[in-house]
């Protein structure tokens, strides 16, 4: 969900002549807001996902914005843009993950129990089923080394840039700067650039709980809450809509947005919208700068939604 030209979201309302998001966005560049618009050179500075990890996706980084400049110039079929691409994940199911370098006593710890060969325990459960998925992939013995991350529903990941990282299992929603680089070494078909990879790592240990980012509620609105993280290109409010309440406004903000309905059904109105929109569970909208939506709600049990912004 977003408007980057490798991606670039199609239009499901036949009234509106253009037929993709950053064609619309070229055409109507205000609906950014005029921060975003000025700040980011007219583009939605964000990609949003909804992901589901049932095999365990590859062993990475992102290069800051210096690095994917400089990868783009020397190998554009490889790093397709020149933009950095911090990403936050926030699990919808329990979700596992690989990030950053473990406390180094727990690495020599680890090493010392692998080199008895024993496979027992959590890691070595996970060594196993990584090794399954990827026979002979020398990414599996990672765990090792990155720390092994558990999130509960709501609860969320920032990858900033050269931060080592892996998804192994859960559903998650996911939000980025609007690019494609991404620095692979193992667990992957994909193309594997190992030397760039150990070059340009995070390589500061920390335990497991501090890469766990925390949510903040919001003041004006008790169904908010704000994951913000220290990077301008996005943020992600997470909406619990309780089904005591049966209208409620999506608030307006001074930036565009896309909003994703995980749970619940309603009916969207605004000033913008030339009819009545039906939303339930799957359903995307993007709603321009200063715009507001209005849910007059139908499910029993509420409404979960999470919306993309950038809050410059």
């Amino acid at each position: 969900m977003g408007a980057h030209p490798r991606g670039d979201a199609v239009i499901r309302d036949n009234r509106i002549p253009q037929k993709t998001l950053g064609q619309w966005i070229a055409d109507n560049p205000a609906c950014l807001g005029a921060k975003v618009k000025d700040a980011f050179q007219g583009h939605l500075p964000f990609l949003f996902k909804v992901l589901s990890v049932n095999t365990a996706l590859s062993i990475q980084a992102h290069p800051n914005k210096e690095l994917a400049a400089k990868l783009h110039a020397q190998f554009p079929q490889h790093y397709p843009d020149a933009n950095h691409k911090p990403e936050m994940a926030i699990a919808l199911t329990p979700f596992e993950g690989l990030c950053g370098f473990r406390p180094v006593e727990e690495i020599v710890s680890f090493l010392q129990t692998a080199e008895g060969k024993d496979t027992s325990g959590s890691n070595g459960d996970l060594l196993l089923r990584l090794h399954s998925q990827y026979p002979g992939d020398i990414g599996c013995f990672t765990i090792y080394f990155l720390n092994l991350v558990r999130l509960e529903p709501g609860e969320a990941m920032f990858l900033g840039a050269n931060e080592p990282h892996a998804y192994l299992q859960g559903d998650c929603v996911e939000c980025m700067a609007c690019s494609d680089n991404t620095v692979r070494a193992g667990l992957t078909p994909k193309f594997i650039d190992v030397l760039t990879l150990c070059e340009m790592l995070n390589y500061t240990p920390a335990p497991s709980s501090s890469k766990i980012f925390p949510a903040t509620q919001s003041q004006l609105d008790p169904s908010v809450y704000l994951y913000d993280p220290p990077v301008p290109d996005f943020a992600i409010m997470k909406i619990e809509i309780p089904s005591s309440i049966k209208l409620y406004l999506v608030s307006a903000v001074d930036s565009a947005s896309i909003l994703l309905v995980i749970q619940g059904t309603a009916v969207g109105t605004s000033t913008a919208a030339a009819s009545e929109m039906t939303l339930r569970r799957g359903s995307v909208l993007f709603i321009s700068a200063n715009e507001s939506i209005s849910l007059h709600l139908s499910s029993p049990d509420g409404m979960l939604l999470f919306r993309a912004c950038c809050l410059l």
